[in-house]
């Protein structure tokens, strides 16, 4: 199977054709698209340096919604306004320009959410454009492309179901110590959970 994506480009506008990498049979899943006016750092920036592990990390209660702050969430509309501050009177930082990327959720003010992407990047978005329903994206910590491996169970011995381009958007539907069950294109499996953003290393659910 091949999870293929829109190849993202630099903003202001984050579109561009999709690129495939033939390796079983796919359908095409494109990724995010987000504009706005400063430019994004490389993912790979973002990840842990190899041989430094993470530090677990330190929640609270939001004050408004009783929820765990930080924590992670989807987006809910296929364009949603990024503001400077937790107000319409606050100027719009960007546009997120596609459904069901993850994001954290780093603050709560009122009726308003401060978020922070992929990239690094935070702002203020109206509360009902997130949607609880997590996701997540495959990444690739080595930076150099390759597609990861989902497998049919939570470990390397398993048959491999499909491959994941980095940057597609899957439904995630379970974490297991290092192992993380997702889904897209109809296609249900395990990856390594270093290999997705959109949930903490030590954070098991199902």
């Amino acid at each position: 199977m091949l999870f293929s994506r829109d190849r993202a480009g630099t903003k202001p506008m984050r579109r561009a054709a999709a690129t495939a990498i033939v390796l079983v049979a796919a359908t095409a899943l494109p990724a995010a698209a987000k504009s706005g006016a400063s430019a994004p750092a490389a993912p790979t920036q973002l990840l842990a340096p190899a041989g430094k592990a993470e530090a677990p990390v330190k929640k609270i209660i939001g004050p408004v919604s009783g929820l765990p702050v930080p924590r992670f969430v989807s987006l809910k509309s296929g364009r949603i306004n990024v503001r400077r501050g937790p107000g319409d009177d606050y100027p719009i930082e960007w546009v997120f320009e596609k459904k069901g990327l993850p994001v954290e959720v780093t603050a709560e003010s009122d009726r308003w959410r401060r978020i922070r992407d992929r990239e690094g990047d935070s702002g203020w978005v109206w509360h009902s454009m997130l949607d609880g329903r997590r996701t997540a994206i495959i990444v690739n910590k080595s930076g150099d492309g390759m597609p990861i491996a989902l497998h049919a169970q939570p470990n390397t011995s398993s048959p491999i179901i499909a491959y994941g381009e980095p940057g597609v958007v899957a439904q995630l539907s379970a974490c297991k110590d290092a192992w993380c069950e997702i889904k897209a294109s109809g296609y249900e499996g395990w990856v390594r959970r270093d290999a997705i953003w959109g949930t903490y290393r030590d954070e098991n659910f199902e």
